[in-house]
């Protein structure tokens, strides 16, 4: 098992290449139907070993992202569907998608971000790509705000579990490491450009709630609303141990959301369903800061 880690973060290599290839897939680069480029083009883009790279294939394929087969490469069974009701002019060449909207709202002045996740482990991959445009001077947005909620992880969770074994914990404490992991970067990131004056005003708080999301939502600029239930997924994990256990995971990257984008009819229904979610956000928000 390849145990090299990548930097400081904690991320082993094949973890690092399952989430570039996952975010590739929800935003279109390789649409369902479609091969991932063979194993040595990947060992060659990522700079790893053979072994790095199946078995980043192999967490990909329990996930139930691809199907591999000996001699035909692996070819992507599942992507993200977002059902948006967005005019078709302001969507993407593949659709709406959610790096396309979120790269969208960094392109204002003000970027308002509410968030209710399981770890943030999407939002920082997206977060991180919108970082490294405003270091490349593509945007450059004047204020950053981001609320964030996660479940309180030191509480028993119903999700992910060893099936058939209530008592294991494990795959509970791997679930608090990766929340850790993904928080950490995220803060990390938004700091970086608030102490290299890239951006002017950078906010970002977390609370942790008793509730356990039984879905996905994002709230960007009191003006759109992406809402996904979680799909709860039997599948195959390997711990860090080598160790190989049948979970009950819930997997947010596969949901399909609905995009609302509030119009000037304040009664609509793409403008009511946002202002709903916003409400719901903001009366959970303040009751955890009482």
């Amino acid at each position: 098992m390849d145990a090299r880690e990548n930097g400081d973060s904690g991320v082993k290599e094949f973890q690092r290449v399952a989430e570039v290839l996952r975010t590739r897939m929800t935003d279109g680069v390789y649409p369902v139907g479609s091969f991932l480029p063979p194993q040595r083009e990947l060992t060659k883009e990522f700079d790893v070993s053979r072994d790095t790279i199946q078995r980043a294939l192999r967490e990909l394929s329990d996930e139930g992202w691809i199907r591999s087969r000996q001699g035909s490469g692996s070819t992507v069974i599942k992507t993200q569907r977002i059902q948006s009701s967005a005019p078709k002019a302001v969507k993407s060449r593949h659709g709406a998608t959610l790096s396309f909207i979120i790269s969208s709202a960094f392109e204002e002045p003000e970027v308002h971000l509410d968030v209710y996740t399981l770890t943030a482990e999407s939002l920082d991959a997206h977060i991180r790509v919108q970082a490294e445009r405003i270091h490349a001077g593509e945007i450059a947005p004047e204020r950053i705000a981001l609320r964030l909620l996660l479940p309180d992880t030191t509480q028993s969770l119903p999700y992910p579990r060893v099936k058939g074994d209530k008592t294991d914990l494990r795959l509970q404490e791997r679930l608090r490491a990766i929340s850790h992991r993904h928080t950490e970067s995220l803060r990390g990131s938004l700091k970086d450009l608030r102490m290299e004056g890239l951006v002017p005003s950078v906010g970002f708080e977390i609370h942790h709630t008793p509730l356990v999301p039984p879905f996905k939502l994002y709230l960007i600029n009191r003006a759109e609303a992406l809402h996904g239930m979680y799909d709860v997924i039997e599948r195959q994990i390997e711990l860090d141990d080598g160790d190989v256990v049948t979970a009950l995971d819930v997997l947010g990257l596969g949901a399909t959301l609905t995009h609302q984008v509030k119009d000037d009819d304040e009664n609509s229904p793409a403008s009511v369903f946002v202002d709903n979610m916003q409400a719901w956000f903001d009366s959970v928000w303040h009751r955890l800061s009482e």
